[in-house]
């Protein structure tokens, strides 16, 4: 007969493995439900498993237990709320709380370990160990929560900080993080945990406040980095392989996503982490002249354009989310495809607010996932394009990053749509982006303006487009 142990470790590694096919079905849209599905499964199985360590080990009293049943309930109540009533718009708010929590978990975690460390358990490892998750973690969560205003736009967070040079505040925090984690490992001694807490509490402030707003999406996938690799952290503190495993897998899988990020807006990873966006002045002139040329359209007039266009691509952006019209947009697309005309979705990889925000809401609205195009398969091919509708989407379709090198997007890859033969741009009203500079397509020969909401736009010409 097994050893007890034994049994739990090789249910903790089924659990692994299914988060790791669950991972890679994630990579697909078409999987991405069922590989969600698969990690959940395998969440479940680790829990269940850790609940039966308690219960066989004994040592935790019936106020132990009514804790933890308090907390699975109120954690069960909050978590189908918000799954529930958060919009898709602040999908991204409740992806940077998620981050932070997890972070906050595993600083709460690892430091209830170390209250009850005996001097003999108190190795170097098992040290450097908690104060790296004290470190990260704490890091994750104040870092979170300052990515949670600044995607919610308070105003508290579009202010700069009040250091006169933060990078080197920064440095100076990170030496005496590292020097109080190393005091910890050689002396066995848990006071530096506290400290290692506060120092990185600030720095949680200081790291994230600098960096503007549209770089959010690698801000949100670096703390999704942070997180998992706390918890790896903390698994090593109370040896739990299933929380070292998913930890580390979570990690790795955010410092990808982040480069990829980073590849898509043309920085590197210490640009956005050291640096803030440019406030950058654009074009030269002023708004007003160089929106002198915009000419506005209206439904009829684009149904009347669509009725002959034999290959149409629909740009989608935070826009779209805001005025939730991805089914209008689909029931639209499925009136052009009936008339034989060609139907793409032109994804760049950080429209929105978060990765695959786009993806997520047109899967919502059942749009098949081979008319996804991402922007380095669709951009050679738009010269091609009769008409490219841009829905919300700003400032990843702004020539500005291509021929200003003083604009805070300056060498972004784009969505370039300014090469299709005509395009139709639908927003409110000429109000800048994220990156809160003007926007020349606006103002191009081939671009038609219609400024209305954006689910009722696309509406609008669904209506006409019935009456041709």
């Amino acid at each position: 007969m097994f050893d007890s142990i034994i049994v739990v470790n090789l249910v903790y590694l089924v659990a692994a493995v299914l988060f790791i096919f669950g991972l890679k079905m994630l990579a697909s849209p078409r999987s991405a439900v069922h590989g969600n599905l698969v990690s959940s499964l395998g969440m479940l199985i680790a829990v269940v498993v850790t609940f039966y360590l308690i219960f066989a080990d004994g040592t935790a009293s019936w106020a132990g237990w009514l804790l933890i049943a308090i907390g699975l309930i109120v954690g069960t109540v909050i978590g189908v709320l918000l799954a529930v009533k958060v919009e898709m718009t602040q999908m991204p708010q409740l992806v940077a709380l998620f981050n932070g929590l997890g972070g906050g978990a595993s600083v709460l975690v690892a430091g209830a370990e170390l209250i009850g460390l005996t001097d003999a358990e108190a190795t170097a490892d098992v040290m450097l160990a908690t104060g790296l998750s004290g470190l990260i973690g704490t890091v994750t969560f104040w870092g979170s929560l300052v990515a949670f205003g600044k995607l919610q736009e308070i105003d508290w967070f579009k202010k700069p900080l009040p250091i006169p040079a933060p990078q080197a505040f920064n440095a100076v925090l990170g030496v005496l993080l590292i020097v109080l984690m190393i005091t910890m490992a050689s002396t066995g001694m848990g006071w530096p945990y506290l400290v290692i807490f506060l120092l990185a509490s600030v720095l949680g402030f200081t790291l994230v406040m600098p960096i503007g707003g549209a770089d959010m999406p690698v801000v949100i996938a670096l703390l999704n980095s942070y997180s998992g690799l706390a918890a790896a952290a903390t698994g090593f503190v109370i040896d739990n392989n299933v929380l070292i495993i998913a930890g580390s897998l979570v990690g790795a899988s955010g410092i990808i996503l982040t480069q990829i990020m980073c590849k898509a807006m043309n920085r590197s990873l210490l640009s956005v982490l050291f640096g803030s966006m440019q406030t950058g002045s654009g074009p030269a002139g002023a708004d007003n002249e160089l929106y002198a040329t915009v000419r506005s359209t209206s439904a009829d007039d684009i149904a009347m354009i669509l009725e002959n266009a034999q290959r149409v691509v629909f740009v989608p952006g935070y826009g779209l989310a805001v005025a939730q019209a991805q089914h209008a947009v689909r029931d639209l697309a499925n009136i052009l495809r009936d008339r034989g005309t060609e139907i793409e979705y032109a994804i760049h990889p950080v429209a929105g607010r978060m990765p695959g925000h786009m993806n997520v809401l047109l899967a919502e609205a059942d749009v098949p996932y081979e008319q996804l195009k991402e922007m380095d398969e669709i951009n050679p091919t738009l010269n091609q394009v009769d008409v490219a509708i841009v829905i919300g989407a700003n400032d990843v379709v702004n020539p500005l990053a291509n021929t200003d090198p003083n604009s805070p997007i300056a060498g972004m890859p784009i969505i370039e749509v300014e090469k299709a033969r005509t395009v139709i741009v639908i927003k409110r009203s000429l109000s800048p982006g994220f990156a809160k500079i003007p926007n020349p397509l606006f103002a191009a020969e081939n671009t038609l303006m219609f400024f209305s909401d954006g689910k009722k736009a696309v509406l609008d010409i669904v209506t006409a487009m019935k009456e041709l």
